[in-house]
């Protein structure tokens, strides 16, 4: 499976999202339509969970793994510069976006891959 999203920055603070099924907080991503590249997913996985409409920065660290279905999995993070606010109706998928400071978001994140990539973000 291959997936894709975004650490969207601005002005020191970072871009999260809650998913109530996973009842978790991560940064938005998503999985590749049929004949999609990384780059398009990531930034319209940003865009339909929370709204926002970016531009690609850099591509940060990939994240490979196995999800619990024993399936492999690659997801790739691109940093993200909001071009553009909208506004995110909530849904079953994503129901709260915010807008976090950088050093406050480690602490609210659920997954350490996330929390590593807004730390390696906050030290640059």
């Amino acid at each position: 499976m291959r997936a894709a999203g975004g650490a969207v920055v601005r002005g020191g603070t970072v871009l999260v999202v809650h998913r109530p099924r996973y009842d978790d907080w991560s940064l938005p991503k998503g999985k590749l339509d049929p004949g999609e590249s990384f780059e398009d997913a990531a930034v319209r996985e940003v865009l339909e969970e929370t709204g926002v409409r970016c531009r690609l920065v850099r591509e940060l660290e990939a994240h490979s793994y196995t999800d619990d279905q024993g399936r492999p999995k690659v997801v790739r993070w691109w940093l993200m510069e909001a071009v553009a606010d909208g506004v995110h109706e909530p849904d079953a998928e994503v129901d709260e976006v915010r807008w976090v400071a950088l050093a406050d978001a480690p602490a609210l994140l659920s997954y350490d891959h996330d929390r590593r990539l807004v730390a390696a973000i906050a030290d640059a």
